[in-house]
């Protein structure tokens, strides 16, 4: 089997981005997806979680008022192991469409996969910065809820390793054009091993 890095993989993922919707539903399987996943990045805080998550992004949207490109950037969950995949939503809506569900399958067989099975992860929705910041913050919730919706519902994901925090526009891909429809993207985050209570 192919080792695929995290970099090459975050490379192929922006580019098919970039490419259109079709190909960037096409561009990950279960292998990739679990490869970077479990990479060698840094290891999570023990007490990382939604919660902290979206009390961060509270914190960044006080202290930096304004356009982005004056932003401080949320390094939160910089360098922690984590994909970022480009879903397909309704306009201004929570449903996924259904080209996007290929894709929410792969990472369902990725989180299946017994190398992964021991760990928790964050599902998180970002948006760009069209439209209000407060709204964008919402809709990237209900996105984030729905892709965590779909792992368990349609994939068998356990509930209990999945939790949802939308970041809105606070953590841009794409610093340099706030607008870039890359900047509209789900990252899942791995935020350390499972502890079943």
């Amino acid at each position: 089997m192919k080792k695929t890095t995290l970099g090459g993989l975050m490379l192929a993922i922006a580019l098919t981005g970039a490419a259109g919707s079709a190909s960037a539903q096409t561009a990950l399987d279960s292998n990739q997806i679990m490869q970077s996943l479990q990479s060698a990045a840094r290891v999570a805080p023990p007490e990382l979680s939604a919660a902290l998550i979206r009390n961060a992004v509270q914190e960044h949207i006080k202290n930096n008022p304004g356009m982005p490109i004056t932003w401080t950037p949320l390094q939160l969950l910089d360098g922690l192991a984590q994909i970022n995949v480009q879903i397909q939503f309704a306009l201004n809506s929570d449903i996924i469409r259904p080209e996007s569900y290929a894709t929410i399958g792969s990472i369902a067989d990725a989180l299946h996969h017994p190398v992964l099975a021991g760990y928790k992860f964050v599902v998180t929705g970002n948006t760009d910065t069209t439209g209000d910041r407060q709204n964008n913050l919402v809709l990237s919730q209900k996105r984030a809820d729905a892709v965590l919706a779909a792992l368990v519902t349609t994939y068998g994901v356990d509930p209990t390793r999945l939790e949802a925090v939308g970041l809105g526009e606070e953590n841009l891909q794409d610093t340099k054009d706030p607008k870039d429809p890359l900047n509209r993207r789900v990252q899942l985050i791995n935020i350390g091993k499972y502890l079943p209570k």
